[in-house]
């Protein structure tokens, strides 16, 4: 229980990201949020009863830079929508390729990085697209997080959540 996902909401009603009950319970514990959905039932102390939120909002502003996405390969295969970027076959047993090799100097970032199959991985071996006579089907990007990206997978299960990101979406 004291994993369960928890909303958390910018003082102006922003989605910020997904915390933990622990965390939330801290958060408003100490006068630094409130809970603004429960349903959850109560969290019983000898002294206290403490409602568990669904949903707490901030009780200050946060300004951030926007979140950047780590580069992993599951990152890089969602950007690529599981396409190798070489050839256009969709499969689930896709490569990361250095687009400029690493061993003649390619950096290991977003924009040099995409998913590839493992036939054209090995046809292109070390060298460049160029040279081994294959193009790519997109240039390689560093994608946005968005506040989708940031809750999307606890959507389905939280549906009271709804209500709170209908327009961030």
């Amino acid at each position: 229980m004291m994993d369960a996902p928890v909303l958390v909401l910018n003082q102006d009603y922003q989605p910020l990201n997904v915390c933990n009950m622990r965390r939330a319970f801290n958060l408003v514990y100490y006068g630094k949020a409130e809970v603004v959905e429960d349903g959850r039932g109560y969290l019983k102390g000898a002294s206290f009863r403490f409602t568990i939120p669904s949903v707490i909002r901030l009780l200050y502003l946060i300004r951030r830079p926007p979140p950047q996405m780590r580069l992993t390969r599951r990152e890089v295969f969602l950007r690529d929508n599981y396409t190798c970027q070489y050839c256009g076959v969709k499969a689930r047993d896709l490569t990361v390729d250095h687009v400029f090799p690493r061993r003649r100097g390619g950096q290991h970032e977003w924009e040099n990085v995409v998913a590839a199959c493992k036939g054209c991985n090995h046809r292109k071996a070390g060298h460049t697209p160029h040279e081994a006579h294959m193009a790519l089907m997109h240039r390689p990007v560093r994608p946005r997080v968005t506040t989708a990206y940031l809750v999307l997978p606890y959507v389905e299960s939280q549906s009271s959540w709804e209500k709170f990101l209908s327009g961030w979406l």
